[in-house]
């Protein structure tokens, strides 16, 4: 059985990993529609407490990913 503080970890990896793909040559496009959904998720849950800065970019990334998502669920829409 894994731990509550395992699990957190695995998370917190995965998510810079994520973050990580996104921040080189590509940015978005280096990241498949499962692993956007996946960094949301990720991002949504994890709490920055008191940090202001944290937060605000927090929101911000998941303002683009939440772009980035709705671009490819509705293609046709951005072909015009």
């Amino acid at each position: 059985m894994t731990s509550m503080a395992e699990i957190l970890k695995k998370d917190d990896m995965k998510r810079v990993e994520l973050l990580n793909l996104i921040t080189k040559k590509g940015g978005y496009k280096n990241l498949d529609l499962d692993q956007l959904v996946l960094l949301e998720k990720l991002l949504k849950e994890k709490d920055y407490g008191g940090e202001k800065k944290a937060e605000k970019s927090k929101k911000r990334l998941l303002k683009q990913i939440n772009i980035e998502i709705y671009k490819r669920h509705d293609t046709a829409i951005w072909k015009i």
